[in-house]
């Protein structure tokens, strides 16, 4: 009699060659291996490179937990051999997967715009005739600087991937389990069958197991991930609206250094004049006029000139710094020229009130950490559908047993079952009442974003106000009468009829003044920028 074992390895490899060929010509869903979950649960700041850690830091709403553990994964459960024993995956006992631990998340909070130092003043200044220019017709607009931002600067850039990432973790979460295909041969005697040693009939099995997710945590999964989308685009908006920030002001500084130089073009001017003056009292032999006098102005002049170098050499490197942001290279970024005022034209905003209401409605971190709490709401749902594990529903299409040894006809059958573990034991209360003190935790985590949103509005309005009134006064009702006590000591110091001391001391206090001036207008408008930051909204030009 010839063995069975061979014939046992032909079927086991028709069968083999059978599924190989439907893997080549159907087209199907891949396995789904589950690596992690959905959101981050230790993302840093500043992430690995080549690390899976989030660019945008941690979503608010994370509780640190997964999205449990797929059906369709783990170690083989074998029972009692036999056409009725299912074969099943063992994480069907083990409701949402294999607990991690304690996240390592940090207390979220909106993340602060880089500080940017403000231009110092060298030399002597003046206020120039042409105040308030905005530039060449061609120049580059805040508009415009703002668009190559979003355009090309390369942080943002990276931080972009972050999105479509997510939108991958959503096709993850609404991914099924493959069905478990499974083949055996049971009771294989030593040796062989017969009549008188019957230890069989050997039986051959093909069978075929598919999970039933009765408790819905695809759709659960499916959920989470779609929230956790919206936290990430709210966290990327909240990142664009730092960085406009950031670029403003650099725009800003820019501009700044722009106006010192012309103060200071205005400083060179003055100081030829009065070195020309001084000559012609020395040459006059006016009274009270001597060498030194002219030796005096004319190093006046030169600590004039070192000013003006040290201003454009302070614009052109503002102008690098901006073209960084910009993604525009030193020598182009020199070539800048921006197309714009640095003197306040605007109308004055709303009232702080309502620009508060407006920031708490839509400013991008706000709005992050109120879907923060409701992708911590789906978590708990989620959590709770994986207290129930799938169910497995067997179909075993073909049995054959080989009754020849027996001298009987060996005879093929079907079978049908279902396992459903008893959900006796809640074996995933720890990760529930986790999921639900995380929706308590980003309540309060949003509680605290919306008070600091209230106290950062309140307090760039503020700064807004008493710089405007500052850069006003300092305009309208100091510096008229300094302009024209400056005149007239000028005048009387060229017809000789006024000393030299009263003169130079006319003139530092109108220096020391319009130095002043120029702070304030920088500050003001430093405060405007500021307020559209707090706000997340451009309320002012």
């Amino acid at each position: 009699m010839k063995p069975i074992c061979r014939f046992d390895l032909k079927l086991i490899l028709g069968a083999l060659c059978l599924l190989a060929g439907w893997s080549q010509a159907c087209l199907g869903q891949a396995p789904t291996i589950e690596e992690s979950g959905l959101l981050p649960t230790g993302a840093a700041t500043m992430s690995k490179p080549g690390s899976m850690d989030s660019l945008l830091g941690t979503s608010p709403g994370s509780s640190g937990g997964g999205m449990g553990t797929q059906p369709g994964r783990g170690d083989m459960l074998f029972g009692r051999l036999g056409a009725s024993s299912p074969r099943v995956p063992t994480s069907i006992m083990t409701p949402g997967g294999v607990y991690q631990g304690p996240p390592t998340q940090r207390l979220a909070t909106s993340p602060q715009p880089v500080p940017v130092p403000r231009a110092p003043f060298y030399g002597t200044l003046e206020i120039p005739k042409h105040e308030g220019e905005e530039g060449p017709a061609n120049g580059l607009t805040l508009d415009q600087a703002i668009e190559l931002l979003m355009k090309h600067n390369l942080d943002l850039l990276a931080k972009r991937y972050e999105l479509p990432q997510a939108r991958a973790d959503v096709l993850t979460a609404s991914l099924r389990a493959n069905p478990i295909f499974y083949a055996d041969t049971q009771l294989v005697p030593y040796g062989s069958d017969s009549v008188r040693r019957p230890d069989g009939p050997t039986q051959y099995d093909v069978n075929i197991s598919h999970p039933i997710d009765y408790s819905h945590k695809r759709q659960a999964r499916m959920n989470l991930a779609a929230r956790a989308l919206q936290v990430m685009e709210a966290q990327y908006q909240n990142e664009a609206r730092l960085a406009i920030g950031a670029v403003a002001n650099a725009y800003l500084d820019v501009l700044a250094a722009r106006e010192t130089v012309h103060y200071a073009q205005t400083s060179v001017q003055g100081m030829t004049e009065i070195l020309r003056i001084n000559k012609g009292l020395f040459e006059k032999s006016k009274v009270g006029i001597f060498s030194s006098d002219v030796d005096q102005a004319r190093a006046d002049l030169e600590i004039a000139s070192s000013g003006l170098l040290d201003a454009q050499e302070i614009l052109r490197r503002t102008k690098v710094t901006l073209g960084e942001l910009l993604v525009i290279g030193p020598d182009d970024a020199e070539r800048i020229e921006p197309r714009a005022s640095i003197a306040d034209r605007a109308a004055p905003p709303a009232s702080s009130d309502e620009l508060v209401q407006l920031a708490l409605a839509s400013r991008a971190d706000a709005v992050a950490f109120r879907l923060g709490v409701n992708a911590a709401e789906s978590n708990l749902q989620l959590q709770r559908a994986n207290r129930f594990s799938d169910a497995y529903v067997l179909f075993q299409p073909y049995t054959y047993q080989n009754n020849s040894p027996y001298g009987r006809l060996s005879g093929a059958s079907w079978a049908f079952g279902i396992t459903v573990p008893l959900p006796i034991y809640n074996r995933n209360q720890g990760n529930i009442e986790r999921a639900r003190l995380n929706i308590d935790q980003s309540r309060v985590q949003m509680n605290a974003i919306e008070r600091k949103i209230v106290a950062e509005v309140r307090q760039a309005y503020r700064e807004y106000e008493i710089s405007r009134r500052l850069a006003d006064r300092l305009r309208t009702v100091v510096m008229p009468p300094l302009d024209q006590a400056l005149r007239d000591r000028l005048r009387l110091f060229e017809e000789g009829e006024a000393g030299k001391l009263i003169f130079h001391e006319t003139q530092r206090k109108y220096n020391d003044t319009a130095k002043a001036y120029l702070d304030a207008v920088v500050r003001h408008r430093r405060s405007m920028l500021a307020l559209n930051t707090a706000v997340g909204q451009r309320i002012l030009p």
